[in-house]
C-alpha cells in the first residue's frame, strides 16, 4: 500500500523534519510487544516522525518496531525515519548528558537520533528517583550553560543530528542563546487552539527556532489533561461544517502557524484521520474565529515550583505566562 508522504520542514540545522509526529508517551504503558505493533501499524498508515524520551519507558519497543519496518519493507532505510528523543532532568548535568544519549541509543538500537531536546528547564539531583511525586529539595537550578554546551557535543560526536530544547519560555530561551554556540533547532512546547502560544512562536520565528506542539488535542484521554479542544463549540462547528473531524481541524489550525504537531493516538484509524489535513485549508473566515476561544495552560508544571527551589512560582517557570 502507498502511503502520501508527510510534508517536512527544515529545521536550522538543514535536517528536515516530518510535520507529524506520533506521540508516544502512555500511562499505563502497554505491553512492549502491543507497542511495537500499534507502531508497526503507525508505520502502515504513514507515520516517519516517532516522538519519545527516556522518562517514557518506551524507547526499547520504538526501536524494535522500528527494526521490524525495516525487515516487513515499510521502510528501505533507517534515513526514512525521524526518531525524537529527550534528555530527563536528572540527567540534566554536564557530565551526564552524553551518557544519558548513549543509553537512549542503545535502548533504541540507533546510532544516532535525529533530534534531541532537553525535555525541561528543570534540574534534579541525579540521585532523585521520583517522577510524579517530586521532592521539592531535589529540584535544583539548571546549568543552562553547562549543559547545552553537552548537548552541542553529542551534536558534534553525530549522535543527535539536531538538538532542542521542550518547555522553554522566551527568558530561558534568550539566556540559552546568548550561551549557544549552536542555536537550538525545535521548542517543543504545549500548543492547542486552547493554548495558542502566539508570543512565544512570533520569539521563535524570529530567532530561527521551530515551534513543535506537543497534546495539540489536549491530551483528552489521559486524567492531566482537558475537552477544552475536542468540546470546543467553535471547533465542532467548523468540523461539521467541513465534514472533518474536530481533531483534523486541531491539527490543521497548528500547520497553518507553521509549527508542527506531536499527536498522540494508538488507534490505526485515528491516526490515519489525523494525517488527513495537508490536501485541504481553513478558510479565513474559519481562521480567524479561532482568536474567539478562551485560553488556558493545561499543564502548569507545579511539580517544579517550590519556596526554596529555583522556581518560587509559576511565573517564573513559565518567564511571566503561566
Amino acid at each position: 500500500m502507498e502511503v502520501k508522504k508527510i510534508p517536512e520542514v527544515t529545521l536550522n540545522s538543514g535536517q528536515k523534519m516530518p510535520v507529524i509526529g506520533l506521540e508516544t508517551a502512555a500511562l499505563p504503558l502497554p505491553p512492549h510487544e502491543a507497542l511495537i505493533s500499534i507502531f508497526i501499524d503507525a508505520f502502515e498508515v504513514g507515520y516517519r516522525h516517532f516522538d519519545t524520551a527516556s522518562l517514557y519507558g518506551i524507547e526499547e519497543p520504538l526501536g524494535k518496531a522500528v527494526a521490524k519496518a525495516l525487515d516487513l519493507g515499510l521502510i528501505k532505510s533507517r534515513d526514512e525515519v525521524f526518531i525524537t528523543s529527550k534528555l530527563w532532568v536528572t540527567d540534566a548535568h554536564h557530565y551526564l548528558v552524553l551518557p544519558a544519549l548513549k543509553t537512549t541509543l542503545q535502548k533504541l538500537g540507533l546510532e544516532y537520533v535525529d533530534l534531541y531536546l532537553i525535555h525541561w528547564p528543570v534540574r534534579l539531583k541525579p540521585e532523585a528517583q521520583e517522577i510524579i511525586n517530586m521532592k521539592k529539595e531535589n529540584v535544583i537550578p539548571i546549568d543552562m550553560k553547562g549543559t547545552w554546551e553537552a548537548m552541542e557535543e553529542c551534536y558534534r560526536l553525530g549522535l543527535a543530528k539536531s538538538i532542542g530544547v521542550s518547555n522553554f519560555g522566551i527568558k530561558k530561551l534568550t539566556h540559552l542563546l546568548e550561551n549557544a554556540t549552536i542555536p537550538p533547532t525545535v521548542n517543543q512546547v504545549e500548543m492547542s487552539s486552547s493554548w495558542q502560544q502566539g508570543k512565544l512562536r512570533e520569539f521563535c520565528k524570529q530567532k530561527g527556532i521551530h515551534v513543535s506542539a506537543w497534546s495539540p488535542l489536549g491530551a483528552y484521554r489521559d486524567k492531566w489533561g482537558t475537552n477544552a479542544v475536542m468540546d470546543n463549540p467553535i471547533l465542532k462547528e467548523i468540523a461539521c461544517v467541513r465534514h472533518k473531524s474536530v481533531a483534523q481541524i486541531a491539527l490543521r489550525w497548528i500547520n497553518e502557524q507553521g509549527a508542527s504537531a506531536i499527536v498522540r493516538s494508538f488507534n490505526k484509524e485515528r491516526m490515519k484521520l489525523n494525517l488527513e489535513i495537508f490536501d485541504w485549508e481553513l478558510s479565513k473566515e474559519e481562521s480567524q474565529k479561532f482568536s474567539q476561544i478562551p485560553q488556558c495552560r493545561m499543564y502548569p508544571g507545579e511539580q517544579f515550583v517550590s519556596e526554596n527551589g529555583p522556581y518560587k512560582s509559576l511565573e517564573e517557570l513559565w518567564d511571566g505566562d503561566p
